[in-house]
């Protein structure tokens, strides 16, 4: 009689995902905090359409340390959210599926959106 399956336990803090699979999951995570932040950067957007008075006291809201560094946050989810979904259109249209190509794209979507991030951060700060 032969042995039992059993199911596998998997060590999930020790399996080592390669970069495109990093890629792949903060496009998904990017995504999600896009579309939880959005209400939020609506509102923004519209206290600072009204009247002057609001639009003072939005500026203020949105000169605050924190309220900055989750701007910021939110400017990084767009950013590769933005670039790694120009590459799955490009994976999708077959192009760029060799090993080393996806490895070097990959690596280009990560290091472009913190230097894009870091960029228009440093410049809106």
């Amino acid at each position: 009689m032969p042995a039992k399956s059993r199911p596998v336990f998997l060590d999930l803090p020790k399996i080592r995902l390669p970069i495109p699979g990093i890629v792949s999951i903060l496009h998904r995570i990017s995504g999600v905090v896009l579309f939880i932040t959005l209400p939020v950067l609506l509102w923004l957007l519209s206290g600072t359409l009204s009247h002057q008075e609001d639009f003072e006291s939005y500026r203020q809201f949105v000169a605050h340390p924190l309220v900055k560094l989750a701007l910021i946050g939110v400017l990084w989810a767009y950013m590769h959210h933005m670039l790694a979904g120009i590459r799955f259109l490009l994976l999708d249209a077959h192009k760029g599926l060799a090993l080393n190509t996806a490895r070097a794209t990959a690596k280009t979507v990560f290091a472009a959106a913190l230097v894009l991030t870091v960029v228009i951060g440093a410049l809106l700060w």
